[in-house]
């Protein structure tokens, strides 16, 4: 991170990152942030995904602001690492920081999302955010947060025409 920063806070939620820029995943204690995190993990490059995906921060995760920008970052102790239910914290390909793009609330299966919503937002100390529902263990859950990470909260790698 670059020069002094005007705010930092810790909060609960896994962090990952793709083509330059960062989803912040919040939901509550076993609502399936690490689970989706590694699916997203999982996923190979594709001409839909031409970027890596990579975790930031599992559990807990530093948002910084610099001056116009909100920046995630993991707290030294658990960087490159995520914790895998029913096997323990496990190293994975881990970026230091990045740029927040998308935070995505995760819900559950009786909260209706709709099929064509006004952008909703979030603001973390003056700056707004992108935001999006998504129930975690849907199939395309995955698909959804990166593609939303592509088209709304502007990580590059976007396919135009091929």
């Amino acid at each position: 991170m670059s020069g002094g920063a005007d705010f930092a806070s810790t909060i609960h939620g896994t962090a990952i990152a793709m083509g330059g820029k960062a989803v912040l995943l919040r939901g509550p204690p076993g609502a399936g942030k690490s689970d989706l995190a590694l699916r997203c993990l999982s996923l190979g490059r594709s001409e839909l995904f031409p970027e890596q995906v990579y975790l930031v921060s599992d559990d807990r995760v530093i948002v910084t602001r610099e001056r116009d920008d909100l920046i995630v970052s993991s707290p030294s102790r658990i960087w490159g690492n995520i914790e895998i239910r029913g096997i323990g914290i496990v190293p994975v390909p881990s970026h230091t920081s990045a740029q927040l793009g998308l935070v995505v609330d995760l819900v559950g299966g009786d909260q209706p999302i709709e099929r064509l919503p006004d952008p909703v937002t979030v603001e973390f100390e003056g700056i707004v955010i992108p935001l999006l529902n998504v129930r975690p263990f849907e199939a395309s859950a995955v698909v959804k947060v990166l593609m939303a990470l592509q088209v709304i909260g502007g990580a590059t790698g976007t396919v135009q025409d091929v």
